[in-house]
């Protein structure tokens, strides 16, 4: 198996999954490990060669090209460290014979967790007010926030994360209006918790938070038209995937004034940046340094999933795909979290 890029926060718990089900196999089956820190692309593909299996995580590539190569390397599974799946062609996975895995569910609460830190830190001027006491200024002017007390709050999508997201709102004695194109009859039923249009939903909600995944329909969901329907004053947080949201046309919003915040751990072109050290380099995204440059705006980089429960739970779901595939001979649907 070739695990693309390979990361030192997830080293510990993933290595000890894979210890774990190197030690269940048959005293006659050998299972061999490569790791690599770079990330899986038309350049790096060849070090798969011999591995009937590769492992990938979120900025990775798979392409048809690449899959094209994985296939003629003798690739038959396509596990993935992660939920979303569109850095994957499944059409042509599809036709290659390549099947796809990953992770569906590793920790809804680390991802909702994080996003409801990223609106209170923005709401409540965490990161300037910290910076200020550093520097022995203990002013309060302009760190004003709000009551999520009573407030209408907007979640886009509602699966695992999303749900877990809107039971913490509630918990705060919001009203919760949602969005989703396959709406949840459990969510729907919850008190204070009601389905809407998406353009309801942008008009009457103070905060609003993306728990959507990337797809061709969803992308740049989140853009100048859609903005423009938000409330003046509005907070958008973002933890799912950066391409729901068009950057250009938040940085014209937060310019205006018309979102009063943004809370971001995705951003659509993250790829070139995020999980890597860039701060002895110049910044070549002017985007993202304009972004930055916003003293209402945070970033992070792609570390809402992070945590302890949620390492473990991708290490060995990962590990327990691959063990349906390779060892159960399991194929197509019998596999329990298939994409393809």
């Amino acid at each position: 198996m070739a695990v693309f890029d390979f990361m030192k926060h997830e080293k510990q718990s993933f290595e000890a999954c894979v210890d774990a089900f190197s030690e269940s196999l048959d005293e006659n089956t050998s299972f061999e490990v490569q790791y690599f820190e770079s990330k899986l692309d038309t350049k790096t593909v060849r070090l798969a060669a011999g591995c009937q299996v590769v492992c990938i995580f979120v900025n990775d590539t798979a392409n048809a090209e690449v899959l094209t190569h994985l296939a003629a390397q003798g690739v038959k599974l396509l596990t993935l460290r992660c939920a979303g799946f569109d850095m994957v062609d499944l059409k042509a996975a599809s036709a290659l014979g390549i099947a796809v895995t990953r992770v569906p569910a590793y920790s809804p609460y680390a991802v909702a967790e994080f996003a409801v830190t990223l609106a209170l830190s923005l709401n409540r001027k965490i990161v300037p007010a910290s910076a200020r006491v550093r520097q022995g200024n203990f002013s309060l002017a302009g760190l004003v926030g709000f009551d999520l007390y009573g407030k209408t709050v907007g979640v886009i999508g509602t699966g695992k994360i999303g749900q877990c997201f809107i039971k913490i709102m509630l918990g705060f004695g919001c009203k919760v209006l949602c969005y989703d194109a396959y709406p949840s009859k459990d969510v729907a039923s919850w008190e204070n918790c009601s389905y809407v249009t998406l353009d309801e939903l942008l008009n009457q909600s103070k905060l609003i938070s993306l728990h959507a995944p990337l797809l061709p329909e969803t992308k740049h969901m989140i853009n100048a038209e859609s903005l423009a329907k938000m409330q003046k004053g509005a907070v958008l947080i973002n933890t799912s995937r950066g391409g729901l949201v068009d950057t250009q046309a938040l940085i014209q919003a937060l310019k205006s004034g018309h979102i009063s915040g943004a809370g971001l751990d995705v951003y659509e072109n993250e790829k070139s940046l995020f999980f890597e050290d860039h701060s002895l380099t110049i910044m070549e995204d002017d985007s993202y340094v304009r972004l930055m440059s916003f003293p209402n705006v945070i970033v992070t980089g792609h570390q809402a999933f992070l945590t302890e429960e949620a390492l473990d739970k991708i290490g060995s779901t990962t590990m327990e795909n691959v063990r349906q595939f390779m060892v159960e001979g399991r194929v197509g649907k019998k596999l329990e979290n298939v994409v393809l």
